[in-house]
């Protein structure tokens, strides 16, 4: 279905663990050369690792990590023609009343920062190539909060989307599509690590579908975005995947 993709050079940040790890796998599937960043992975590399996914470990958050990421995915293969920025997390779970600038910043450096610089140094590429696509994971926490203590999360993803609107408008005359893709709650390490099961549950049930999705139900609408045979006339969408859980 996605046989465009074949030989296309994806770059995917967090791309070896949860969604990330997903992306990487199908977009490999697809026949696309893919170089996946990461920080963790233990059985999860392992398994990208053995479907012969390039990898980089580095922490997005240093400084000049995004221009190295770059710059070692077009000395291994030349080009970029997607970017998946996916790196991003929660953090820790905080009251607003609790909050500080350490942990602001902490939250804005991983979830916006990077994904800017990211965003950037692919641009400058995917303008001089005349083609490429830009995919920002976003959150369903964006449009419809986040849960109590996830407010700087919540705010920090909601850029992500605006962002990427933006920045489609920009790119568009340059053969460059930007979109997000909007995970609505993924059964991963992210909520294992921050809801606990009664949460979890709790959340389920409002599900229509009535289950918690898996890193699996978001691979589809990467591939999507990406190709241009599919979704060529689809820029600064954000796409929901979350089983009905927000129908805007």
């Amino acid at each position: 279905m996605f046989d465009d993709l074949k030989g296309k050079v994806v770059v995917v940040t967090g791309g070896v663990t949860g969604i990330g790890g997903a992306a990487s796998l199908a977009f490999a599937e697809a026949g696309a050369q893919v170089f996946a960043q990461y920080l963790g992975g233990g059985d999860e590399l392992a398994a990208i690792e053995k479907a012969g996914i390039a990898t980089l470990k580095l922490d997005l958050t240093d400084d000049g990590a995004p221009e190295r990421l770059i710059a070692a995915a077009v000395e291994r293969f030349g080009r970029i023609d997607v970017l998946v920025n996916n790196a991003g997390s929660l953090v820790a779970r905080i009251p607003v009343t609790d909050v500080d600038d350490h942990f602001i910043d902490k939250v804005f450096d991983l979830n916006c920062r990077q994904l800017i610089h990211c965003c950037r140094m692919a641009a400058r590429l995917m303008k001089e190539q005349a083609s490429g696509n830009i995919i920002n994971v976003t959150s369903i926490a964006a449009r419809n909060g986040a849960s109590p203590g996830g407010a700087v999360y919540a705010g920090a993803k909601a850029f992500v989307s605006a962002f990427s609107k933006t920045l489609a408008k920009e790119l568009v005359g340059h053969g460059v599509r930007v979109n997000c893709v909007s995970p609505g709650t993924i059964h991963t390490a992210f909520h294992d690590r921050f809801s606990d099961e009664a949460k979890r549950e709790a959340t389920r049930k409002t599900i229509p579908m009535q289950r918690l999705g898996l890193a699996e139900d978001c691979a589809g609408t990467f591939l999507y975005l990406a190709s241009d045979k599919a979704s060529g006339y689809v820029t600064g969408q954000v796409i929901e995947v979350n089983g009905g859980q927000l129908m805007p």
